[in-house]
């Protein structure tokens, strides 16, 4: 028996490692390489290459956090040790927001898949439309519901069950998309199809603005988000310091790999007769790996892609069910969620509350985003938003808290940290107008909660709050705003021409990064961390 604020330490690093790899494995490849072609041709393939790099240098700064933390739900912990309530709060909002709408896009992608099986019943789960908005109709709904409650069974029942589980279903998950694309590249390879532009013959090949939206609409960043589940899992890791960096690399150079091979075979497999009229925009597919199988008589194929549909997301789902909960168990670490929603399972050691949340906000997403196309590129930005904090707490712990135990020093961290920064804030700019200004409005809209609980508090040391988070409260409506006085090459009004903004938008990515930094203290929490012995230095003592 575990007390009631237990989090068992069951996880190895292999096992953490395939829950990252897990986790960005998953819908992403079903359709990514389909979005990402339609965004930006064949220019698609840099772009998985140049979003993996992105994605890398933020991830060690999350590593040498999660390993200096090695707490469950340590996603939304870390800018609260770095900067206080309302920095944490702000960050723990946007990372939540990120992932909780995963575990519901998982479900829609395998039903969107099976809308193309060869019976009525199942093609009428899905209705098509142009640019990958289609939506699911209401019978597609129930099943994805279904699947959704399917994930928080498997993990209803403790964190060593989900760890086994995902890690079988991960080893068939590499093997199907390794596979897929060998098939694709040996069966039906058309190497004219890499001379075609966006839109057809006429328009360039590699358009390098039409990259960097897919990079960040593409569902490029959103299937790279799997690397968080590590660190979100940390609590649970037997060996932090060693298994954190290993899952979070591990897991991105290899799903690098695949995604760029994915895409490979996808560009060089669609019939050259069907990119005469539109070019690469015009394709448009239900289950886009599937179809193609079918096109070039892989019929074997597809029948593995349409069970492997369910076994990819599934997965992923599985995962984010359990990373979800534990970010709520952070939240309520950081005094700005109820009470109960941080009581772990005295048995089991696993936060029931949060995850009865987060089955009901998933419904929500369900509800009002009904295709993969569109809650993906959701997803993306708020992903990109809720990665700010982590370079900016990484640096500013350096200079705040230096004799807090690091298992992992991550070299060159200062440029590392301000290269993740300014590439951050590239990402989100890149995801083009309004959509940036809408994610960065949801942003701000759950600051109530947070000033419900300081109220309930008296604001207690509310202004020092405060000016540790003045940074970010500027930052995101500046960004707002340069997204839409820019270049209307990224859907602004056109008033910062296109080259020009990019350059704009690095400046005030340093500028914020440096305030950033220096606005960092030392607050309550690092301090009663310092005097708490890592689990590490315990292990070695013990």
């Amino acid at each position: 028996m575990h007390p009631p604020s237990a989090i068992r330490r069951d996880v190895g690093p292999i096992a953490l490692m395939l829950t990252g790899l897990g986790s960005i494995i998953g819908s992403g490849w079903l359709f990514g390489a389909w979005r990402a072609a339609g965004l930006a041709g064949p220019g698609a393939i840099w772009a998985w290459v140049l979003g993996a790099a992105i994605i890398l240098t933020i991830a060690l700064t999350y590593a040498e956090l999660g390993a200096m933390f090695p707490e469950s739900g340590g996603m939304v912990r870390y800018s609260h040790y770095s900067h206080g309530s309302l920095v944490g709060f702000i960050a723990a909002w946007a990372n939540w927001i990120a992932i909780v709408s995963v575990i519901p896009v998982e479900a829609e992608a395998s039903v969107q898949y099976m809308a193309s099986w060869p019976w009525q019943w199942a093609q009428d789960l899905y209705v098509q439309a142009p640019g990958g908005h289609g939506e699911l109709t209401p019978p597609g709904l129930g099943i994805s519901a279904l699947l959704v409650v399917v994930y928080f069974l498997v993990n209803y029942w403790s964190v060593k069950l989900f760890a086994r589980s995902n890690s079988a279903i991960t080893v068939f998950k590499l093997v199907v998309p390794a596979l897929t694309a060998v098939a694709l590249i040996a069966s039906g390879f058309h190497a004219q199809n890499f001379s075609v532009g966006l839109h057809g013959a006429g328009s360039p090949v590699l358009d390098f603005s039409a990259i960097l939206t897919a990079i960040a609409t593409a569902g490029i960043v959103f299937s790279f988000n799997g690397f968080q589940s590590p660190v979100n899992l940390a609590g649970e890791a037997r060996n932090p310091g060693r298994s954190i960096p290993l899952a979070v690399v591990g897991s991105i150079l290899l799903a690098t790999v695949i995604y760029v091979l994915l895409q490979v075979a996808y560009l060089g497999a669609v019939p050259p007769h069907m990119l005469e009229q539109a070019g690469w925009h015009g394709i448009d597919f239900r289950s886009p790996f599937a179809q193609l199988a079918l096109i070039v008589n892989l019929h074997w194929l597809a029948m593995l892609l349409y069970v492997d549909a369910f076994v990819s997301p599934s997965g992923t789902g599985m995962t984010y069910t359990a990373t979800t909960a534990r970010m709520i168990y952070g939240m309520q670490r950081n005094g700005t969620a109820p009470d109960i929603l941080g009581r772990v399972h005295a048995h089991w050691g696993v936060p029931r509350p949060a995850m009865w949340l987060n089955l009901a906000v998933s419904f929500l997403f369900l509800f009002f985003f009904r295709g993969w196309g569109t809650l993906a590129a959701v997803i993306s930005v708020a992903t990109v938003i809720s990665y700010m904090t982590g370079p900016v707490s990484a640096m500013s712990l350096r200079r705040t808290a230096p004799g807090l135990h690091r298992p992992l020093r991550v070299k060159a961290l200062p440029v590392l940290a301000g290269v993740a920064f300014v590439m951050a804030t590239e990402l989100l700019y890149w995801a083009r107008w309004p959509l940036t200004g809408q994610i960065i409005l949801l942003m701000l809209v759950a600051l109530p909660i947070y000033f419900y609980y300081q109220a309930k508090s008296g604001w207690h040391d509310f202004g020092r709050q405060l000016k540790g988070a003045g940074w970010l409260v500027c930052y995101l409506p500046t960004l707002a705003l340069v997204s839409w006085l820019g270049s209307s090459t990224f859907g602004g009004r056109g008033y910062l021409a296109y080259g020009w903004d990019l350059v704009v938008v690095a400046v005030i990515g340093v500028a914020f990064y440096v305030w950033g930094v220096q606005s960092g203290w030392r607050t309550p929490s690092v301090e009663q961390a310092e005097r708490v012995p890592h689990p590490e230095q315990v292990q070695a003592q013990g």
